[in-house]
């Protein structure tokens, strides 16, 4: 057995012991992390805890290929994040948006604040140990990763200073997230706020779908329109709708074009914003129930997907549907989302679009477009690793500030996230195909998160003990408590206390601004409402930039 021993045993730094101590980390925190307590898990920060025990206990890898699995750990992890995050990006600054934002970079602000403020009251700490409890008190493992890769950029030899900076995020990281959490529970007991009125309030506010797509029939009562066509409806209405199908008089279904005349007695089913339904009511006549499909006839409505690349960024009015295949289209379906088929709607591999038509007409445009659900399971390398080298490139480009000892660079961090969110946005420009399906998406994020949390803790553990279970220590877990948690009770008392802001909205804003799956995952399962998952995407991609930029500021501003 001497074989097995010299493969486990720690100072081992063989391949194979390599990949036998990053796959032992890597499977050990992922199970650690699934476990709850007060109905919280760490989750797969867990890894980042199990490489500190076994590093302290002398496990070790070769420093080159430490940094290297870490480095990619950290790139793919950052890129799959900006994918994600990209579509949302820019319309997350539309509308209620705008406020949320701006109080998620207020959040962000003032944990900058509090960090140079103790930097300066407690000169026993080093901003590089502060900027590691910031990274934890705030639970964002890529801004820890982008500080890191500023610390390098300064001194390529300052490899102890990087994990002392993981050190400091290990300390302050468990505390990050219940302070989150308190926080919440903090702002509903001062401003004695009702849950279940919260909630009631949400599901009746009907802001959030005036805009959804909504299929309706109306009967053609007014005489007035009776012998116009829909170009001429248009005109009338002047809102966009989409009419599927139509049965006149005889009860006879036809696909409608823009010049179908329309007769009193018409029947149509149309798409429409839900916002606008009473002006087409009030100008075309009531809406009755109709079942379309058990009305049988050769008009049916199909789902066909988009998997063929050369109609990635495609408006749809370039189809040409009717001319060329007696169709229309009523929506798209994009990322769980129902969209307005709008002439304009640029399509993108991964839409679900909905048409209306004969059986076999719908078919041949679903062998043009493809509709193969085969070829949305295969990754698209290509995009990926265009997108990784173009991110290490505009990650590298220096940027001079003024007082600023060295240019700073968006380094191995910030460069694939920036990058990510633009080819996500507009990739299509490009003839990049972006959809990624979410198991692989996941897949990727897990698998670079896990790897870089691993290097990180296996490098850090030597000395993790001797430095985090001491005075310094103490201080930097209550250096990060404060952190968190002050932040968070200031913009939330501005948010309820100024804006009236819903508490399950400021819940979500907490999470997003803060960066933290769990304390999102609290808030759904105690509101029992999806409504914090939507502030939490609505701040989540501008405060992911800001706080990768922020962590490499501090530490190129105080070094």
């Amino acid at each position: 057995m001497d074989w097995l021993l010299t493969l486990l045993s720690p100072g081992q730094v063989s391949l194979a012991s390599t990949l036998a101590l990053y796959a032992f980390v890597i499977a050990s925190g992922v199970f650690l992390g699934k476990m709850k307590i007060g109905g919280i898990s760490l989750g797969v920060t867990f890894v980042l805890f199990v490489g500190l025990v076994l590093g302290h206990f002398g496990y070790k890898v070769e420093d080159e290929i430490l940094h290297f699995v870490r480095e990619f750990g950290l790139i793919l992890f950052i890129f799959s994040i900006g994918l994600q995050v990209g579509p949302g990006f820019f319309t997350s600054f539309k509308k209620g948006g705008v406020r949320l934002n701006m109080l998620a970079a207020l959040t962000v602000l003032l944990n900058v604040a509090i960090v140079i403020a103790i930097f300066f009251i407690d000169g026993n700490t080093s901003m590089v140990s502060l900027v590691g409890v910031m990274s934890g008190a705030v639970t964002n493992t890529p801004g820890l990763g982008a500080a890191q890769q500023a610390i390098l950029q300064v001194n390529p030899d300052a490899y102890n200073l990087s994990e002392q900076m993981a050190m400091g995020y290990a300390a302050a990281y468990p505390l990050g997230v219940i302070g989150i959490i308190m926080a919440m529970l903090i702002i509903k007991v001062v401003f004695k706020v009702n849950t279940d009125k919260e909630i009631e309030a949400i599901e009746n506010e009907a802001g959030d779908d005036a805009h959804k797509p909504a299929i309706i029939t109306i009967e053609l009562t007014n005489e007035r329109i009776d012998g116009k066509n829909l170009i001429e409806l248009h005109q009338i209405v002047t809102s966009d709708f989409i009419v599927s199908r139509l049965r006149n008089a005889d009860g006879e279904v036809i696909i409608p074009t823009s010049q179908t005349i329309l007769h009193k007695g018409d029947l149509l089913l149309m798409v429409v914003e839900t916002q606008d339904i009473p002006r087409y009511t009030a100008i075309m006549g009531p809406e009755v129930d109709m079942d379309w499909e058990e009305k049988g006839g050769p008009v049916i409505s199909r789902r066909i997907v988009i998997t063929r690349s050369q109609y990635n960024g495609v408006p749809l009015r370039k189809l040409h549907l009717h001319a060329g295949y007696r169709l229309n289209a009523t929506r798209v379906n994009r990322a769980g989302v129902d969209l307005l088929a709008s002439p304009e709607l640029r399509l993108q591999v991964g839409d679900r679009m909905t048409v209306v038509g004969h059986e076999s007409d719908i078919a041949r445009l679903a062998s043009k477009l493809g509709n193969s659900m085969k070829r949305l399971n295969e990754p698209n390398m290509i995009t990926i690793f265009v997108g990784i080298l173009l991110g290490i490139i505009v990650g590298s480009i220096p940027i001079a500030f003024p007082g600023v000892s060295v240019p700073m660079k968006l380094g191995l961090a910030g460069g694939p996230l920036v990058v990510a969110i633009l080819i996500s946005r507009f990739g299509y420009k490009m003839k990049l195909v972006t959809y990624t399906s979410s198991s692989a998406s996941l897949l990727m994020r897990e698998i670079g998160i896990c790897l870089f949390l691993a290097s990180v803790g296996i490098a850090s553990g030597a000395g993790f003990a001797e430095t985090v279970f001491n005075s310094t220590g103490m201080m930097w877990v209550l250096w990060g408590f404060i952190i968190t948690i002050v932040p968070l009770l200031i913009v939330g008392c501005i948010a309820r206390g100024v804006y009236k802001i819903n508490l399950l909205t400021i819940m979500g804003l907490f999470g997003g601004g803060m960066t933290d799956p769990p304390a999102l995952a609290y808030a759904n399962n105690s509101t029992g409402s999806d409504a914090p998952a939507v502030a939490y995407s609505t701040v989540y991609p501008l405060t992911m930039f800001l706080r990768v930029v922020a962590a490499q500021l501090l530490v190129l501003c105080f070094m």
